[in-house]
């Protein structure tokens, strides 16, 4: 039975308590900063981890997120070729004995693309996966609009008894 993706306890404080089960006050926290890609990038490879490393969200990734990076930035260069081969030699080719059959490269290219999505998911680089992270502030801001809708929200009160356009 599939169970739901756990949720960050960061996402846990910013929503509220839906239920009346208690969250959980700790998770592990990933250790050390990405910096430096593979030594056994290519120059491809490496441009895009520096550009992946850059535009993540902030102070997302780190060191113990580095494999899944890894993983990301090669399916992205790989579905990146195999696309310009798709787009050379036409999604259907022709065989030796004069049949057609579908390019090689577009297996490929759909296979990176759902091993770039899979990864994305994980790493926040998608809008749904950054949605699902929040609001990421470095600090608390108690007017800031909550993501959440918890119970009892004294703010959404307060607006509604101030309204000008409110009917008495």
């Amino acid at each position: 039975m599939r169970t739901k993706k756990p949720i960050p306890v960061t996402l846990h404080k910013l929503h509220g308590e839906p239920g009346r089960r208690p969250t959980v006050d700790t998770e592990p926290a990933g250790v050390g900063e990405i910096w430096a890609p593979p030594s056994w990038f290519d120059d491809q490879q490496r441009e895009q981890w520096h550009y992946s490393a850059e535009h993540a969200p902030p102070g997302l990734l780190t060191g113990t997120d580095r494999e899944i990076l890894v993983v990301w930035v090669v399916a992205a260069v790989e579905h990146a070729r195999a696309c310009l081969k798709v787009r050379e030699l036409g999604q259907v080719v022709s065989t030796r004995e004069g049949g057609v059959m579908q390019n090689p490269y577009l297996g490929v290219m759909n296979r990176q693309a759902h091993i770039m999505l899979r990864a994305a998911s994980e790493l926040g680089f998608s809008p749904a996966a950054r949605a699902g992270l929040g609001r990421m502030t470095p600090e608390f801001d108690p007017h800031a609009p909550s993501l959440g809708q918890p119970r009892n929200n004294a703010r959404l009160r307060a607006y509604l008894d101030r309204k000008p356009d409110k009917l008495n």
